[in-house]
C-alpha cells in the first residue's frame, strides 16, 4: 500500500468506486493532478478519486490533506490505467475529481461509507 492511501477500501467499496466514476463520466470530471488540486481548493468536488499506483508518490500525497481540509470524500482506485478507463478518458490519469454528476445519491452513500472507513 502506497505512503499516500490512507485508508484500505473493501471490495464493496472498491466495486462502488468505480461504478460511481463509469456514471460520472456523463457529467463534469476534471481529470489530471492540477485540474483536481484546483476543484478541491475551490471547494467544487464532489468526490475525488486517486490511483494507487502512481509513481513518485510525492505527485499525489497532498491530494488526500487538501480533501479533509476541505471535507471532500476521496477514495481509490487500483490503477492509473483503469481510472482513466472508467472515466472515459482517451489516458491513463492520477486522480479525478467529480464536479457534477447524475450519480449524486450515490456520491453521498459512498461519501458516507467512506468517512466512516477513514476514522
Amino acid at each position: 500500500m502506497a505512503e499516500y492511501v490512507k485508508f484500505e477500501l473493501t471490495s464493496e467499496l472498491r466495486a462502488r468506486t468505480a461504478e460511481i466514476v463509469e456514471k460520472s463520466a456523463k457529467g463534469k470530471i476534471k481529470a489530471g493532478l492540477n485540474e483536481v488540486t484546483k476543484a478541491i481548493e475551490r471547494g467544487t468536488a464532489k468526490l475525488v478519486v486517486i490511483a494507487e499506483d502512481v509513481s513518485p508518490v510525492e505527485l499525489v500525497m497532498h491530494i488526500p490533506i487538501l480533501c479533509k481540509e476541505k471535507n471532500i470524500p476521496y477514495s481509490y482506485i487500483a490503477t492509473k490505467k483503469e481510472l482513466g478507463e472508467k472515466s472515459k478518458l482517451r489516458m491513463t490519469t492520477s486522480a479525478i475529481a467529480i464536479i457534477e454528476s447524475p450519480a449524486e445519491n450515490d456520491i453521498k452513500d459512498l461519501a458516507a461509507k467512506l468517512n466512516e472507513l477513514s476514522k
